[in-house]
């Protein structure tokens, strides 16, 4: 079984402490897996492998423009959050599956692939190289995890309405040669986020309940 929160909008240092909490407990086995969703206010945020140079603008050209800077213990260089993205944090007990983190990060990446062309007929790929999702050569969902004691934290950011402009902050996931994207700025107009919302829950579940083989 796969819960679902909801934070709505929810500032980044928050919803970490939230994930913590769940994952204390998702380890205890005292809930089920759990897919949080949140919007945040912008800031950026830096992976484990992030290299303070990918971020561009200036402190003060950051503080003008409303974006914080956050430090991660996820996976990955530097991203951008902010408000018309979907960001979904998966707190999974890879041990109750025959599943591999790789296949984990697959899964999610075929939930967009799948989402995108079914909802705005938009032929996403992988680029086997960088993680996440793509149109063409640019990024519409990235994906960064962290793993603890067996519990995945951390997830995926799908562009959906995002200020595009704020991604020339940084050098996104530290990759100089491609771009961002988002639904909006491919199909021309703002889509509803709460019905956007709607559609990442059904196809995220149904790429996962197909996949996840319980073996306890």
């Amino acid at each position: 079984m796969i819960d679902i929160l909801d934070l709505g909008v929810c500032e980044y240092e928050e919803a970490l402490n939230i994930q913590l909490d769940l994952l204390k407990k998702r380890q205890a086995d005292e809930i089920n897996d759990t897919l949080i969703l949140v919007e945040h206010p912008s800031v950026i945020t830096m992976g484990r492998r992030a290299e303070k140079g990918n971020i561009l603008g200036s402190k003060a050209v950051l503080e003008e423009n409303g974006v914080g800077v956050f430090e991660s213990n996820r996976g990955g260089d530097v991203t951008y959050h902010g408000p018309g993205q979907i960001v979904g944090y998966a707190i999974f007990k890879l041990k109750r599956y025959q599943m591999s983190i790789r296949q984990f990060v697959w899964n999610i990446e075929d939930t967009f692939i799948k989402l995108l062309k079914d909802e705005y007929n938009i032929n996403a790929n992988r680029d086997f190289k960088n993680t996440g999702v793509w149109v063409g050569n640019n990024k519409i969902v990235a994906v960064g995890l962290a793993v603890k004691r067996g519990v995945t934290m951390h997830g995926f950011a799908f562009n959906v309405n995002t200020e595009l402009s704020h991604f020339n902050f940084i050098v996104p996931c530290g990759i100089h040669d491609k771009g961002v994207t988002s639904v909006k700025n491919i199909i021309g107009k703002e889509e509803n986020l709460e019905e956007v919302k709607d559609k990442v829950i059904k196809h995220f579940k149904e790429v996962f309940n197909k996949s996840m083989k319980d073996v306890l």
